[in-house]
Order: structure tokens, then sequence, then C-alpha cells
């Protein structure tokens, strides 16, 4: 297949381009400004540009005769969706919709949709279904479950048929060490706590103790970039069989606090990482944990990295061997 995918210089575009390099031509579309161009494969086609560019995507779709799209481009830091909603609707809505016109306008009928579990909000049960209640509690999981709910839409009056994968969340790296996670700035908990171990940072800030949790910190599910990324070829595989539009959770179906966290990056790097205790953060629940049941049953995704230790020892690999990060 052509594939088309929009953020595919970033940390989990990168690792998916990784996975469908195989038998498949990827065209990556990324305006860099969280990605990196020497993260994607030398295998795969590079668009510099953005989702606002109309004209672009569609002689994108056009030109390399896309027959199916992965969309990852997106504002994603949950605290920022609160101070600045507008960049999040603007971004993630207003421009995911110029990408929806532009597969209409060129017969395009496959999206496999990046969402997240931030659509579920602080959750009443756990671990979550795809059934239960979506409540955001920030911009960010807003924007995503109106995608969704758009999709749903497109679907019904155009026929494009999409699966949307709920990451929980994406950690680790790809086991050659090759490729991994390098946002600036930072902002995810496992690569903060190894930049601490590195000497790159002085302590990890721990947003929150006093969460009803077994330790008072946030609690979440954490799940290896590779299985997130071999969950999308499965997504795209089922949908150019003429499976029906579906949602789907990823994670491992357990919960990790941000101190076991600490701890386990303590025992995988065998350094001393300091922490320091400040007040929540706006719009983070208490626990996330996801169950993907569903997708296991359904498309047969079965995670391969679902041990804690074993992801933060890929990711630990990927920051020794590239201490500042991508060349660009």
């Amino acid at each position: 297949m052509n594939v088309l995918i929009t953020g595919g210089a970033g940390y989990i575009g990168s690792h998916i381009v990784k996975e469908l390099e195989r038998g498949n031509k990827v065209i990556v579309l990324d305006n860099l400004s969280k990605g990196h161009k020497s993260s994607i494969s030398k295998y795969a086609k590079f668009v510099k540009g953005d989702l606002s560019d109309k004209k672009l995507i569609s002689n994108t779709i056009k030109k390399n005769k896309i027959d199916a799209v992965i969309h990852l481009a997106a504002s994603s830091l949950v605290g920022e969706s609160v101070q600045n909603p507008e960049k999040y609707f603007q971004n993630n809505v207003v421009n995911g919709l110029n990408l929806l016109s532009a597969m209409r306008k060129n017969g395009v009928k496959f999206l496999v949709f990046s969402s997240s579990a931030a659509v579920y909000g602080a959750p009443k049960k756990v671990p979550i279904g795809e059934d239960d209640p979506a409540y955001p509690t920030n911009a960010y999981g807003l924007t995503k479950i109106m995608f969704e709910q758009i999709l749903e839409w497109y679907d019904n009056a155009y026929g494009m048929k999409f699966i949307s994968l709920r990451y929980f969340n994406a950690a680790g790296a790809d086991p050659s060490g090759n490729i991994g996670e390098d946002h600036k700035p930072e902002t995810h908990l496992i690569p903060i706590v190894l930049q601490v171990a590195q000497g790159k940072r002085e302590n990890v800030e721990v947003f929150g103790t006093d969460y009803n949790t077994k330790d008072g910190t946030c609690i979440r599910d954490y799940i290896h970039v590779t299985d997130l990324a071999k969950a999308h070829v499965l997504a795209l595989k089922a949908l150019s069989k003429g499976k029906a539009s579906r949602i789907y959770n990823l994670g491992n179906g357990v919960g990790y606090s941000v101190k076991e966290v600490i701890e386990i990056a303590k025992q995988v790097t065998n350094k001393e990482i300091k922490t320091i205790n400040v007040k929540r953060r706006a719009g983070d629940p208490p626990v996330l944990v996801a169950s993907s049941e569903k997708i296991i049953k359904e498309l047969g995704w079965k995670p391969k990295f679902g041990d804690l230790k074993t992801i933060i020892k890929t990711a630990w690999l990927w920051h020794s061997r590239h201490i500042k990060g991508f060349k660009e």
C-alpha cells in the first residue's frame, strides 16, 4: 500500500514508519515542529509541510497515489491545552478536517487515527473499556473525542472507514537503539527520569503526591512504542480487508505509579535519581489503565514488551547512545 503518515517524524511516527517500510511505500508529512528528519527511515519519502496547507495535503495524496492515511500530527501537551485551548482546536480539529477533505477529494477511504486515553478524563472504573464514558478533563482529550465523532459522521456519510487507537502512555524505544524519544522540551516521565540519571537534569518533578492512589502519585499504563507501532500495521491491514470502523484501547492493562517508575529506572540505570514534589498539574486524572481485550480479540494484537523494566531498558539504550538526541 501507499501510506501517508502525518506526524511521521515524531516519536511514535518514526517507529510506525519502521514497521511499515517492508512491503509498503511510506510517505511522511511533518512540519518538524516536534519531529526529527533524521529519525525517519531512509526508505520513506519525506514531505515537509503542515496540515493547515490544504493544497499541499491534496497534492501529496494525489502525487503519491495514497491508499491509506495514518494520522498522528497533533498538539499533545495536556497542560498547554488547558492554558491555550484555541491552539488545540485549530491544530487537532480544524487542520484534521483539512486532511479529511483532501482524502475525500482524492478518493482515499482508509484512516488510522492516533487518539488518546485522555478522552476518558477521570474514569469511574479501572481498567477502562472502550465503551466506558468519555469525559475529558482537558482540551487535548476533548479534541481527540471530537475528531473520533467527526470520523463516525464521515464513515456514515462518505464511507470513509477508520480505526481509532486510544493510546495510553507510549514509552521505550526501538530495541536496536537507533530511534527513540527526543522531545524539546521533554514532558514525558520516563525520558525525564533518564535525563536525570544522565546528569542532564537536576531532578524529576513529581506533580502531586496527594492523589487517592497507593503511594499518592498518579498511576499510568505504559505501552512500548514498538507494540504501539505494530497495532497501527494491524489496523491498516484490517481496514484494507474490509473491516468495519472501530475504536480500540492500546495499553498493557497494568498501572505503575510515578514513584514506581522512578524506582525501576534507578534499578535499570544504577544511578541515583533526585525528585522534588510539586503541586498537581491541571487536567491530570489520578489513574489511567487500559483494557485492551478488544484489539487483542479482534485484530490479534499481542504486546511483546509488556514489562516496564524492559520498556525502560530500551529507552535507556537509546538515551545512552544519543546523549544529544537526534542530529536534526
